[in-house]
């Protein structure tokens, strides 16, 4: 039989929020994360504003000389986890679980992107011998699963995803099949992203991804609204504690939420558009169902990819329908990136914890700015404000650039 999977603790560094508390506050209060960007002068860009972390301490989480020498992101990274396996009661250690049992898989769509421009810089302007021996460890993506394992002496499965904004959703996923099929008891699953830089920011604008509503940036991220003109730029870190629920039983830890299902699929159509007809996203809801033996009527809550883009949510909505049917109507579709913003491959993860709570506390966060509807965006995606429903199960759908798609699927913890 395959085992079951509890989320026993979370962490989460965003927008909005320095811990998964402020972060809840926030949501429920319909607070914009959006801002001119201070991370760097944004005065000849195009797009001058982002949904920066605020107020970051690294040094709140590791001593002085690791965070001047880790990038932002393995900053974000190591701060989450620490937060997540503190609430499932490991901070202390794995007690009785051998060392070989705990694993880590971290996504992260860019890696050390802040150091790559910034060690760019010095080689241009004073030469190689100028380049730090630290550059190369603390920018490749797959540090952040690394410094973390060696942080917690996780000896188990240990790796990285990159698969853009799928990046942390793949991440769980994977780690859940790790737990569900015996390979590990517990895993700290997540992602972590810091690309607010001249340089992504660029980019991003030059492909006209971006919303470009510099004038009122709290305003700029707006799902499924008839309005909306592009995402939010974000950076942030979630992580999830994922462990087999007889063995979190053991341990006496309160459980959060379940993991059930994990689907993925690829559209096979456009490094950066969605397919049309929602094709890839409707095959990975459906594989996320069937891997957890669900009916489509069984769930209540999707957090939705929900960018803010033309493309992506309406064939987001198309998907919805193609998979629930009539029962599409009755479900809430949010989208809790009108307030974090993107954040590329951290979002899953984010979103999976958020999704959890969600199922936990029955309270769904509102979509906000919603200003006109789109008649291609015709379901509930919670635009009035914030819905107190029960939520037995959520899902939660991930979609990357290369066509990647990812959906989790989460049922509230009930120990009868």
């Amino acid at each position: 039989m395959k085992r079951r999977v509890a989320i026993t603790g979370v962490g989460l560094i965003t927008p909005i929020g320095l811990d998964p508390g402020s972060t809840w506050d926030a949501l429920l209060a319909g607070t914009s994360g959006a801002g001119p960007i201070t991370l760097f002068d944004a005065s000849d860009q195009s797009v001058r504003f982002a949904c920066e972390v605020k107020d970051f301490d690294p040094e709140n989480y590791m001593d002085r000389k690791e965070a001047r020498r880790a990038d932002r992101f393995l900053q974000f990274a190591l701060a989450s986890a620490a937060q997540a396996v503190d609430e499932a009661g490991l901070a202390n250690g794995f007690g009785e679980t051998p060392e070989g049992r705990v694993g880590v898989i971290i996504g992260s769509g860019i890696g050390g992107l802040p150091l790559l421009e910034e060690q760019h810089g010095k080689l241009l302007a004073k030469g190689p011998s100028r380049v730090s021996p630290f550059f190369i460890p603390m920018f490749i993506a797959d540090m952040a699963a690394g410094m973390v394992s060696m942080k917690y002496s996780a000896r188990g499965p240990n790796y990285a995803t990159v698969s853009a904004c799928s990046s942390s959703a793949h991440a769980i996923g994977l780690a859940f099949r790790s737990v569900r099929n015996g390979e590990a008891d517990i895993m700290i699953a997540g992602g972590t992203e810091s690309t607010v830089t001249p340089l992504c920011v660029a980019g991003f604008a030059s492909m006209k991804a971006m919303s470009t509503r510099n004038d009122d940036p709290e305003a700029a991220s707006r799902p499924f609204d008839a309005g909306r003109d592009g995402f939010v730029l974000g950076e942030g870190a979630g992580m999830l504690i994922l462990e087999e629920l007889e063995h979190a039983k053991t341990r006496g830890v309160p459980i959060i939420g379940e993991l059930i299902g994990f689907g993925q699929s690829a559209d096979a159509h456009h490094m950066t558009a969605p397919a049309p007809d929602g094709s890839g996203a409707r095959s990975a809801m459906e594989h996320a169902l069937a891997d957890a033996d669900l009916e489509p009527t069984d769930v209540q809550y999707i957090n939705a990819h929900g960018t803010s883009t033309p493309a992506n949510d309406s064939a987001e909505t198309t998907a919805i329908k193609d998979v629930f049917g009539d029962h599409a109507y009755d479900l809430v579709v949010g989208s809790t990136k009108s307030m974090t913003g993107h954040t590329l491959g951290a979002a899953g993860a984010i979103e999976g914890a958020i999704s959890a709570y969600v199922c936990q506390r029955g309270v769904i966060p509102a979509t906000i700015n919603f200003e006109e509807a789109d008649p291609a965006c015709d379901l509930e995606y919670a635009h009035h404000g914030v819905i107190e429903r029960p939520v037995a199960v959520a899902l939660t759908n991930s979609f990357g650039f290369g066509g990647h798609n990812v959906c989790l699927a989460i049922r509230r913890w009930d120990e009868n």
